[in-house]
C-alpha cells in the first residue's frame, strides 16, 4: 500500500492503523480506479478511541466557554486556510464538482465551527422563582460525557462538523466516523484539531463501515447519545439497537420532498431554483424537491422549460470549472439509481429527457447519470413513494389547494417542502398543513444555522441546529434552592 494513500484512524491526537490490519479500498468515483486504502476499524478500535475519550472528558468538560470557543473558532479558521487541499479531497471522494465543494461546502464546515463557537455563549438557562414558596429553581446544563457521531456520505465534512461542532462545543468528548465512502476530510480534519490546540482525545475519528465501527458505536457502553444522519432503513437498525440501552438519539434520515409550484409564482426564479434543487450535486441532497407539482394554468409551459434547462447542464469530470454534474458516489448506488429508470418504464410513466447512463470522454469508468425529468401519472407509483436519491425528478399537475396538500403529505417521508407562490395567506395555510420539518417559500436550501433542522414521520427523530444541538448534547438538571425570606 506504500503507492497509495492511506486513510487513517485518529486516536488520542495521532493518526494510527486499524488494530485488525483490515483495509477498505478507496474508489474515485470520477474514474472507478482505487486512489486509496481506508482503515476498516471495530470494536476495539473504538474501544481505544473511547479509552482516550475518557481520559480527556475532565479536562475538556472543565475548560471555560471562552477557552472552549477560542479553539473551535481556530478549527474554523484553519478549515477556511485549508480550503484548497480540503475541496479537492471532497472532491475526488464523492465525485461532486470541485467547485460546489469549494464555494459551498468546505466554507460552511468552517461556518459550523465558528457558528458554535459563538452559540455557546448564548447558552442560556432557565429560572423559576417558585410560586408560595421561599425557593428558587434553575437548570443546569451539562456534557453527557462521550457522544458518538455518524455521518453520511453526500455532504461528508458540512456534515461531519455540522454534529462534531456542537457536541465539543457542549463540552463533550466525541468519537465520531465519517462514511466509508467520503473519509478524506474527516480524516484531515484530526490534523486541523491538533493544530487548533484541540486536547488530544476530544474528538476521536474513526473510520470504516457501518456494520462494523458503526455498530461498536451504537453498542459501547460509554458512548451516551448517538447522532446519525443517512437512510432511512439504517435508521431504523440505529433506533433498535441503541433503544435499550436508553442513550439519547437524534436520526436525520430520508427525505422525498414536494416543490410546489403555483401559477401566481415568479416564473424565472422558481424555474432555475428548481433546476438547483432538483439536480445539486447530483441530486443527492436530502432536501432535493425530488417530486414537482405544477398548477395546472402553467404546466405544461413549465415543463418544457424545465426540460430544456436540464438539458443544458454539462456532465463532466469533477475537477473541470464547466461541469454542472459530477459523479454519483459509488458504483451500487450509480446501479441503484439506475435501476429507476426501468421502474419509470415499468409504472407507464414518461421518461421527458435524461433516462440513463452519461459518458464522459476519457473517464469512461466513472459513475456518471443524465439529469433526468420524468412525468409521472399517480403519486402512488414507486417513483413519487421511494427516495431514489439521485439526478432524477418526477413532474405531476395538480388543480386545487385541496388536492396538492394530499399529493405533499402523501408519502412516508416528512423531511422538506418548497412552495412558490406570492400570496401570503395561501403560503401560510400550506405551511400549517405540509407535514415536514423544514419549509422554504419562494427559495431553496436557505439556511440560518440559528434554526431547529430535521424531519417528521419516516425522515427522523429530533432537531439539530441552533440552540437544539445545544440542548441535544447537554443533560438537564434542576437545581432547586430554598432561602429564608
Amino acid at each position: 500500500m506504500s503507492d497509495q494513500l492511506q486513510i487513517l484512524n485518529f486516536i488520542n491526537g495521532q493518526y494510527a492503523e486499524p488494530l485488525s490490519n483490515e483495509w477498505l479500498d478507496n474508489v474515485n468515483p470520477a474514474d472507478g480506479q482505487i486512489s486509496g486504502k481506508i482503515a476498516n476499524s471495530n470494536s476495539a478500535d473504538v474501544q481505544a478511541a473511547c479509552a482516550a475519550a475518557s481520559t480527556a472528558f475532565d479536562v475538556w468538560s472543565n475548560t471555560t466557554l471562552e477557552q472552549r470557543s477560542s479553539i473551535l473558532m481556530k478549527i474554523g479558521n484553519l478549515i477556511e486556510v485549508n480550503l484548497e487541499a480540503l475541496s479537492v479531497a471532497e472532491s475526488e471522494d464523492s465525485g461532486k464538482p470541485f467547485a460546489r465543494a469549494r464555494d459551498l461546502e468546505i466554507p460552511r464546515a468552517a461556518s459550523n465551527f465558528r457558528f458554535f463557537a459563538s452559540a455557546i455563549s448564548q447558552f442560556a438557562s432557565e429560572s423559576h422563582e417558585s410560586i408560595g414558596l421561599n425557593a428558587i429553581n434553575f437548570t443546569l446544563r451539562q456534557p453527557l460525557g462521550i457522544v458518538g457521531c455518524i455521518s453520511p456520505w453526500n455532504l461528508p465534512l458540512y456534515l461531519f462538523t455540522w454534529k462534531i461542532a456542537p457536541a465539543l462545543a457542549a463540552g463533550n468528548c466525541v468519537i465520531a466516523k465519517p462514511s466509508e465512502l467520503t473519509p478524506r476530510t474527516a480524516g484531515m480534519l484530526g490534523e486541523i484539531c491538533n493544530s487548533a490546540g484541540l486536547p488530544v482525545g476530544v474528538l476521536n475519528i474513526v473510520q470504516g463501515t457501518g456494520s462494523s465501527a458503526g455498530q461498536a458505536m451504537l453498542e459501547h457502553p460509554e458512548i451516551k447519545a448517538i447522532s446519525f444522519t443517512g437512510g432511512t432503513a439504517t435508521g431504523e437498525h440505529v433506533a433498535r439497537v441503541v433503544a435499550p440501552q436508553f442513550k439519547k438519539l437524534s436520526l436525520e434520515l430520508g427525505g422525498k420532498n414536494p416543490n410546489i409550484i403555483f401559477a401566481d409564482c415568479n416564473y424565472q426564479r422558481a424555474l432555475a431554483t428548481t433546476v438547483q434543487s432538483s439536480f445539486a450535486n447530483q441530486g443527492q441532497i436530502c432536501l432535493c424537491g425530488s417530486r414537482i407539482f405544477v398548477e395546472a394554468p402553467i404546466y405544461e409551459q413549465f415543463k418544457t422549460d424545465l426540460v430544456a434547462r436540464t438539458k443544458e447542464l454539462n456532465v463532466g469530470h469533477p475537477s473541470l470549472p464547466e461541469s454542472t454534474i459530477g459523479a454519483m458516489v459509488s458504483r451500487p448506488h450509480y446501479e441503484k439509481v439506475l435501476s429507476y429508470m426501468g421502474v419509470a418504464i415499468d409504472e407507464g410513466a414518461s421518461i421527458l429527457c435524461g433516462g440513463g447512463p452519461a459518458t464522459v470522454p476519457g473517464y469512461e469508468g466513472g459513475f456518471y447519470i443524465q439529469p433526468t425529468v420524468i412525468e409521472v401519472r399517480t403519486n402512488q407509483c414507486r417513483m413519487n413513494q421511494e427516495e431514489i436519491f439521485g439526478p432524477i425528478v418526477t413532474l405531476m399537475p395538480f388543480d386545487t389547494e385541496a388536492e396538492l396538500i394530499e399529493l405533499a403529505n402523501d408519502v412516508r417521508y416528512g423531511l422538506s417542502a418548497t412552495i412558490w407562490t406570492r400570496d401570503l395567506d395561501r403560503t401560510m395555510r400550506l405551511s400549517k398543513k405540509i407535514d415536514c420539518g423544514v419549509i422554504w417559500v419562494n427559495t431553496w436550501l436557505m439556511r440560518d444555522l440559528r434554526t431547529p433542522f430535521g424531519g417528521m414521520k419516516n425522515s427522523g427523530v429530533g432537531r439539530e441546529g441552533g440552540l437544539e444541538a445545544l440542548r441535544f448534547f447537554t443533560e438537564p438538571k434542576n437545581i432547586c434552592v430554598a432561602f429564608e425570606a
